[in-house]
């Protein structure tokens, strides 16, 4: 039987919360370095070709198995889809034309996201008056965020934008998904190395057909270093913390992972690639934190209990 999920996280997972945001929000940086020289299936392919290959060789010391039933490994290749084939492509591909920052801003709506996506396909997650509430202010900085944008630029990148909320709703849906593997009693190593095995399996062929990445000139030092960091750090071990914390707290709980990840992300940006966020970008992403600050409860009854103190 798996472990009951915890709805108030305890120390340890919110220690386990801040490392994943770290790791996820260093992948923007890392993504911003290697679109300068390579083209975007080709940087998720080696991404998580990367990551397979150190989770397996993690899973093969450990002495841990993965399972060979075809019904696990499908269940691998939905999750590898909607987590990693999908949200990583449009992220990469969107970066093309958007800072970091805002990138992470806007994915910073995941756990807008997957409130509703749980609420309609996991029945212990179910949406309160909290939640729809805050919702609603995550979704009024987005319109913030993006209006602006759009306004001032025209139709500019806003395509870009989408494509980050698309990858969210990806990513909302991943979140629920994934909750199978834990209810089959899943070690958090042996899923995440099926999971990125499988996507790898996927991207490997797309990037072959289609970005052909034997006619381009071979990158920089700097370009694979940053292919490492994002297989190792962002990909490897940020997905064992990934599955250990959803086993343990549950998929809207995880998902507030997306609340930190923009602070490592402008700071990464603003020092390293001298990028610059115009002012509806702080409004709009202090909107959904709002919102998701109303999602989680805490924040709200911890200011209740000192105003009353």
């Amino acid at each position: 039987m798996p472990a009951p999920i915890n709805r108030t996280m305890a120390p340890v997972e919110w220690a386990l919360l801040l490392a994943l945001s770290m790791l996820w929000g260093g992948s923007f940086f890392f993504n911003a370095l290697a679109i300068a020289a390579l083209p975007t299936l080709t940087v998720v392919a080696v991404r998580l070709t990367f990551g397979a290959m150190l989770l397996y060789a993690a899973v093969r010391l450990s002495g841990a198995r993965l399972p060979r039933d075809a019904r696990a490994w499908a269940a691998f290749a939905g999750m590898g889809i909607l987590n990693n084939v999908v949200p990583f492509s449009l992220i990469v591909w969107a970066q093309d034309s958007l800072a970091s920052g805002l990138a992470s801003i806007l994915n910073a709506t995941t756990p807008l996201f997957t409130v509703l996506v749980a609420h309609a396909f996991a029945s212990d997650e179910r949406m309160t008056p909290a939640s729809v509430g805050g919702v609603l202010v995550g979704f009024a900085g987005v319109a913030i965020l993006m209006g602006a944008d759009a306004a001032a630029e025209g139709r500019g990148d806003l395509l870009a934008e989408l494509a980050i909320l698309v990858a969210s709703v990806s990513y909302a849906f991943s979140a629920v998904y994934g909750r199978r593997f834990s209810r089959r009693g899943l070690a958090p190593l042996a899923a995440a190395t099926g999971q990125i095995t499988a996507a790898a399996a996927i991207m490997i062929p797309l990037a072959a057909l289609i970005d052909r990445p034997w006619t381009l000139a071979p990158p920089p030092a700097s370009v694979w270093e940053a292919l490492v960091g994002l297989g190792l750090l962002s990909t490897a071990l940020a997905y064992v913390i990934y599955y250990r914390i959803l086993a343990r707290a549950g998929s809207v709980n995880l998902m507030l992972v997306t609340f930190l990840i923009p602070v490592s992300a402008i700071l990464l940006g603003t020092l390293f690639l001298h990028e610059r966020l115009a002012a509806n970008h702080f409004i709009g992403m202090a909107a959904i934190a709002a919102g998701l600050a109303a999602i989680d409860g805490r924040p709200l009854a911890l200011i209740r209990r000192w105003a009353q103190a």
